[in-house]
């Protein structure tokens, strides 16, 4: 399938740390951008198709990531992340699997480690679900029309023309405030940090009033998926969006400031609305 390598392997895919290097170093054919293709869990068992960026920013180095990963380490986002999710939608409704499954990003997390522009593409909750044809033919159809295999035409390819790549803060696993942004056409995604990614811990106080610095891991967790994001959308602009209210004021006034200081942009729905998809 031209430059489409599919690899089916026995392992957990959590647990294949490095599959790109590995792939380069055994067949000398450099690996662009890794798209693992997994079973989605869910507490809810609700049927769902997922899409979503890879990492665990938030650990401590003296933490063992629990799905993989390296701790403090946020991967490449694949920059077809947001035109994927949207490119999901239009074929599951296509297929018919509308609305009885949930077509949905999730926020960033679990491993496995790699050096490349990844993404994760998965059909959940249960194993009733990841049996379903259906909602495996609807995955294979966007790989298909996703990769240019159809017609020649991928969908999500990055042009790197100063266009605008939104870094989710706060809210939960399913980012839903961040994806009222993303449905629409031409808005490109990198990391999504969902509150549990972003640990804080509150200042102390004295008399009544908070004194110090807001500890955790919280801002490293914001550094290195800014960076991880500006390195997958080279020539783009990374505008970080904060939902605003899964904040407390002192982590939000916290996070603002940290943001200004570090000259990350923060924007509005409206600021997100390119022209290229």
């Amino acid at each position: 399938m031209g430059n489409v390598r599919l690899l089916k392997h026995e392992r957990s895919i959590v647990a294949e740390d490095d599959l790109d290097r590995r792939w380069q170093e055994a067949t000398g054919v450099a690996v662009s951008e890794v798209i693992f293709l997994s079973k989605h869990t869910a507490v809810s068992n609700r049927p769902a198709l997922t899409v979503h960026p890879i990492g665990v920013p938030h650990l401590r180095e003296d933490e063992t990531p629990p799905q993989g990963g390296r701790p403090g380490w946020a991967a490449v986002p694949d920059p077809r992340i947001g035109p994927w999710f949207r490119l999901m939608q239009k074929v599951a409704a296509d297929q018919g699997l509308v609305p009885e499954f949930e077509i949905t990003l999730e926020a960033t997390h679990h491993g496995p480690l790699t050096s490349t522009p990844t993404m994760f593409v998965e059909v959940g909750s249960t194993q009733e679900y990841w049996g379903r044809q259906d909602a495996a033919q609807a995955i294979a159809l966007v790989l298909w029309k996703g990769l240019g295999l159809e017609e020649g035409n991928a969908v999500g390819t990055w042009l790197g023309s100063g266009e605008k790549v939104l870094l989710g803060i706060g809210g939960g696993h399913y980012a839903p405030r961040h994806m009222d942004i993303v449905i629409k056409d031409g808005v490109w995604v990198g990391h999504l940090l969902s509150g549990y990614s972003l640990p804080m811990d509150a200042p102390p106080q004295v008399n009544g009033k908070s004194s110090g610095e807001v500890g955790g891991m919280w801002m490293h967790s914001i550094k290195v998926s800014y960076e991880a994001t500006k390195a997958g959308f080279p020539g783009g602009e990374v505008i970080a969006h904060l939902d605003q209210k899964s904040f407390k004021g002192w982590q939000k006034n916290a996070i603002t400031s940290y943001l200004q200081e570090q000259n990350i942009r923060i924007g509005k729905p409206n600021d997100f609305l390119c022209t290229n998809t």
